[in-house]
């Protein structure tokens, strides 16, 4: 019995090494163990397992070790703790645990049933003993449920792993369902089922992987059925070519990363399409993963093929061809109908005859069929940014955009016959895109945009003689053409001062074909002069021929796109304000012949000479003021334009959105230097206002030679009698030359503050020896001196 004590003492202190140092818990666990063997029948059968124990451990005594310093240590209980004695080496505690599952009636569920449920599992499948199921409000089945058996358990590290394959199952889950509703789905895009197509082709290829693990798990489930009979799993022969739960995870690992990458994909092609769709799988290539990243490019190469193939079409031939509004250029469907029509298929369009034999007429829309040359470029076809992939580049997008837009233009507005020429051309540019080619994308691309680019300047200005339009307007509307613009005055002044009532169209436009058969503008080419008409403004009660005459170029389809309407306009209201201009100078002229005239001949009354040297002052004044501002509009301002212009368009670079930018930069320096706009003074002081305040005034004067009393005038002053006008005369004389003292002050103010250059320097020649600025000077100190 005291060896039995010494056996189980050391039994406890090799097994629980904290009894060595804490007697009582020793002598407890001693006391527990004498308990069972106790209680067991067979007593001589555990005491010689003890026996055998305690010799087992016992070390052989030539090799006994050293005695460590703790050994030597005593123990709070003043004894000596007992020497440690080595673990047994029988067997294993998953052999103890299978023992005691054994006795109690369990056992482990047997790995091959696990493998052919985690084979079902990875085809979206439930099996016997472990079933997906969904959550509540869920409609793909998204958790595990590990089936209880009272006679067959599943250990925690076994179900963990299985977790671990379920997830191929259910990323698979959602790529195939995907896949099944677009399939199912109507009017999908072409990208989508591109996107379609490579996943299942994916698909059919994890397809092919369950079939050869189903195969090797046939062929191995005997032999495994064999070793779990004879107890002897894992120590089989087959061992190394058998498939287990661990082999199939490696087998399967790849494939975890591809359905992950498959599902992203899927998600986010749900809410996108199209382009936008592109540019999201493409958002996954810049990833320092290799295998994310070849596989975002596979996926790429085959996704983007329906893009590269519109995109070719578009970009070639300028056809669009995106039923389902993938690309990145989208078409105004309320625009498919309209298309430009050209003047020669229009009754009395250019190159027709008119009903009258003269001028074309209105080139008015016939049965609504013409459309705004520049409202057909800019809104027909729209760029959507948030479609363009990012591997193209918004800069290439816009080239992209910017040479389809001009393929459809001179297919479709110019009727190019030489289109077949373009066409190749182009076609010898181009080749095959796709994705993994982005470098000969961009060579394609510049080279389709300057082709397309220099054949439409080409178009615009041979074969309708864009040039020719421009020269026209800046020689007619712009009166550069001085000699014209003097004949033209000429036949008009004495009709223009008749009330706007008593004049009609026919003889204005016989007086404007006199002024171009006298003039240079005869030379001119036939087409342009036929273009040019005469017409008449709204008039309203009071108003004279110069308030509402004006001059009007016709120009249709193409030309319409750069001189659209609203250019026109702009055009328009530069003729207004350089034709009152030129009246003013005009009448100028004749007043200072009829004074220098008048005062030599029979105007000589002494008393008066002080009086006309008065006048002669006052009218120089305004004839240097008159001539300075011509100058400045005709020299420096249209001319400096026009030349800016003419470079751009011999450089023949860029496309028709150049173009219109080009002209239209034109016209805004033209209109605001020539109209004196300035956004210092908050409003617009110009010599336009001038004009019309000056021309009033004289309209004024007329109506009251003529007889018409319009308004309060000096006669109508109390005390005065019209026997003696003299005082009148010249008190009014002096009243206009202060007047126009002051106005030309203000101008000249404005002037030196504007935030033009041209314009200020404008204002240094209109007072180039400060001759404004000492009057200036010298009322404000006659002001101070008088206050």
């Amino acid at each position: 019995m005291i060896a039995l004590l010494s056996s189980l003492e050391s039994l406890v202190s090799s097994v629980v090494p904290s009894a060595r140092d804490d007697r009582a818990l020793r002598d407890e666990l001693v006391s527990h163990c004498r308990d069972i063997l106790t209680s067991t029948p067979d007593f001589s059968f555990w005491f010689q397992i003890l026996q055998i124990h305690e010799f087992t451990l016992a070390p052989p005594r030539p090799a006994l070790p050293p005695p460590s310093r703790r050994s030597t240590a005593p123990t709070p209980n003043g004894h000596a703790p007992s020497p440690r004695i080595p673990v047994s080496r029988g067997e294993s505690k998953a052999e103890l645990l299978k023992e005691y599952r054994a006795k109690n009636g369990l056992s482990q569920l047997s790995e091959h049933l696990l493998l052919r449920d985690a084979l079902y599992l990875l085809q979206g499948i439930s099996g016997k003993y472990i079933r997906f199921s969904s959550q509540e409000g869920s409609n793909i089945e998204n958790t595990l449920v590990f089936v209880d058996e009272l006679k067959h358990v599943i250990s925690a590290p076994t179900k963990a792993l299985i977790h671990r394959l379920s997830e191929v199952g259910y990323l698979y889950i959602r790529v195939e369902s995907y896949v099944r509703e677009t399939e199912a789905a109507a009017a999908v895009g072409m990208i989508k089922q591109s996107l379609c197509h490579h996943l299942q082709a994916q698909l059919t290829e994890y397809y092919r992987m369950i079939a050869i693990l189903e195969s090797q798990l046939a062929s191995t489930t005997t032999r495994s059925e064999d070793a779990i009979s004879s107890d002897t799993v894992g120590r089989d022969d087959g061992e190394t070519s058998r498939l287990t739960l661990r082999r199939l995870d490696v087998w399967i690992n790849d494939w975890r990363l591809r359905m992950r990458m498959m599902s992203v994909c899927v998600e986010a092609a749900r809410d996108t399409h199209g382009g936008a769709l592109v540019n999201l799988i493409h958002g996954y290539a810049d990833n320092g993963d290799p295998f994310v990243r070849k596989f975002t490019d596979q996926l790429l190469e085959e996704v983007s093929k329906p893009f590269f193939a519109t995109l070719h079409k578009w970009l070639f031939s300028g056809e669009l061809y995106d039923p389902f509004a993938e690309f990145f250029v989208a078409l105004d469907q309320s625009m498919t109908q309209a298309q430009y029509v050209h003047p020669s298929s229009l009754p009395g369009g250019i190159g027709q005859p008119s009903v009258d034999g003269a001028f074309g007429g209105d080139s008015e829309d016939v049965l609504g069929l013409r459309e705004s040359g520049l409202r057909l470029w800019e809104t027909k076809y729209q760029f959507q940014k948030e479609m363009l992939p990012m591997f193209v580049g918004e800069a290439f997008g816009r080239k992209i955009f910017s040479t389809g837009k001009s393929l459809n233009f001179i297919r479709y507005s110019c009727h190019d016959s030489d289109w077949v020429i373009t066409r190749e051309k182009m076609s010898d540019t181009g080749g095959i895109l796709k994705y993994s080619d982005i470098a000969g994308l961009e060579r394609s691309i510049d080279a389709a945009y300057q082709v397309a680019s220099q054949r439409l300047f080409e178009v615009f200005i041979g074969k309708f003689k864009l040039l020719d339009h421009l020269s026209a307007l800046k020689n007619y509307l712009l009166l550069g053409h001085g000699d014209f613009a003097d004949r033209l005055m000429e036949a008009l002044g004495t009709s223009l001062a008749r009330p706007a009532n008593t004049l009609y169209r026919h003889n204005l436009t016989a007086h404007l074909d006199t002024a171009l058969r006298a003039s240079n503008a005869i030379h001119d080419p036939l087409d342009v002069r036929r273009r040019l008409d005469a017409r008449m403004l709204e008039y309203s009660h009071g108003e004279i021929g110069w308030d509402v005459f004006t001059l009007e170029y016709k120009v249709d389809a193409p030309i319409d796109t750069v001189l659209d309407p609203v250019s026109m306009e702009t055009y328009l209201k530069l003729f207004r304000h350089l034709w009152q201009m030129k009246r003013i100078e005009a009448t100028l002229n004749a007043g200072w012949m009829r004074i220098v005239g008048g005062t030599r001949n029979f105007l000589r009354v002494p008393e008066l000479e002080i009086e006309w040297h008065k006048v002669r002052i006052v009218m120089t004044e305004m004839i240097h003021f008159v001539r300075q501002m011509q100058a400045h509009c005709h020299l420096e301002v249209i001319e400096c334009s026009w030349k800016i212009l003419i470079d751009f368009l011999n450089k023949k670079e860029g496309d028709l959105d150049a173009l219109l930018d080009a002209h239209q930069s034109y016209l805004d320096r033209m209109a605001k230097k020539v109209l004196l706009l300035s956004s210092k003074t908050g409003k617009e002081d110009n010599f336009y206002n001038y004009c019309l305040t000056e021309s009033s005034r004289r309209d004024e004067e007329l109506d009251i030679r003529r007889g018409v009393h319009t308004g309060r005038t000096y006669y109508d002053e109390p005390g005065r009698e019209a026997s003696d006008p003299l005082p009148g005369l010249l008190e009014r004389l002096g009243e206009y030359g202060s007047s126009f003292t002051e106005r030309a002050q203000t101008i000249v103010h404005y002037l030196q503050v504007h935030s033009d250059l041209d314009c200020r320097f404008l204002g240094v020649r209109l007072s180039f020896s400060d001759f404004y600025k000492s009057k200036k000077e010298l009322a404000q100190a006659a002001q101070k001196s008088g206050s």
